[in-house]
């Protein structure tokens, strides 16, 4: 069962339906309602978005999250010539960067469908998201060196954690488009789809992961993304505190499930 907290909007788009907000069962899909701007994020965009990432992190039912755009786009990044408040420019990229940092942050496993452009922040909105599926129609592009501009939106820590260093100066130096291949080739992308394939591999992909044990995940979630600034014995630390707490949550539930032979149904609820 699915439900929707925003109708469709006009080509303005009201700042309340600039993201919409629909929920089936555990998953939620937040989709970027401004296709007229080929989904660009103008300041009440960033707000919505904003709102709506902490509120799904807060949301214990929330088991994971798709993040999409409407009309065949991704994200074509930050609208520059949407109103702006007036904030001092570095105030504004710190607001933006918090935007960014919440959705790092989300326990919940995160998928961005892409399908057109994501470009510039747009694009680092997607490699914000845990994986990505990418439509056969989708083009990627650090396109910042073209507007005179350094990465932003997480870009300069995201990129070459994903990529590797080489492939993450020469998006960040070069601003090329690239397509769904490149991207998969690349490690953008972590499947590419047909179009009409798009929507049914999203739809299990975010099943499974709302199947899944959601405090086991969130500490993976956790660990993976510190990884690269802890040592060996620090990551074996945290992987031991982890397990205990996953031993008094849904381990159980699998370990009878295993002897019961049967699928375990997780609930990320304390046992003890």
């Amino acid at each position: 069962m699915s439900s929707t907290r925003d109708s469709a909007a006009d080509s303005r788009t009201p700042a309340t339906n600039s993201v919409l907000v629909t929920r089936s069962g555990a998953i939620l899909t937040l989709t970027i309602n401004r296709p007229h701007r080929k989904n660009a994020l103008d300041e009440a965009a960033f707000t919505r978005l904003r709102e709506e990432l902490r509120n799904a992190g807060a949301d214990e039912t929330v088991r994971a999250v798709v993040l999409t755009g409407a009309g065949g786009d991704f994200c074509s990044g930050a609208d520059l010539a949407g109103e702006k408040e007036p904030r001092h420019p570095l105030n504004r990229m710190r607001w933006m960067g918090d935007i960014a940092e919440a959705l790092h942050h989300l326990p919940q496993p995160t998928v961005a469908r892409v399908e057109g452009v994501a470009v510039g922040a747009g694009c680092n909105l997607a490699l914000g998201c845990d994986l990505v599926v990418a439509s056969t129609t989708a083009r990627f592009s650090e396109i910042f060196p073209r507007r005179g501009m350094s990465v932003d939106f997480g870009g300069s820590w995201l990129l070459p954690r994903v990529v590797g260093l080489q492939q993450a100066k020469r998006l960040a130096f070069l601003g090329e488009i690239i397509d769904a291949h490149e991207a998969l080739r690349i490690g953008i992308a972590t499947w590419v789809k047909a179009p009409d394939e798009l929507d049914h591999f999203v739809l299990d992909l975010a099943t499974r992961l709302a199947s899944g044990p959601p405090i086991a995940l969130a500490q993976s979630k956790v660990m993976i993304n510190q990884a690269s600034s802890s040592t060996f014995r620090e990551a074996l630390e945290g992987e031991s505190r982890a397990q205990l707490i996953n031993f008094a949550t849904d381990e159980p539930l699998a370990s009878r499930a295993f002897l019961d032979k049967t699928e375990p149904t997780f609930e990320g609820t304390w046992q003890l």
